[in-house]
């Protein structure tokens, strides 16, 4: 199965601070998603919220780092 991502700065808009990225198997990654909105940022795990999130995943291979601290 394709590995996708889900970064939460794109799945909560009112939330671009937050700096969680999930890399993983669609469904492992829908639920890891679900139980962190819910978590962090109030949400309530529904069927539409899993579907939104479900249809805003990406491609494992579209994962850009943005932080540099790590490179030498």
């Amino acid at each position: 199965m394709t590995r996708v991502i889900a970064d939460c700065r794109r799945l909560e808009a009112s939330t671009p601070a937050c700096t969680l990225t999930i890399i993983g198997e669609p469904d492992e990654v829908i639920a890891v998603a679900a139980q962190h909105a819910v978590a962090v940022h109030g949400q309530k795990d529904t069927p539409e919220l899993r579907e939104r999130f479900r249809a805003l995943l990406e491609p494992e291979a579209s994962y850009q780092e943005t932080a540099l601290w790590f490179q030498l």
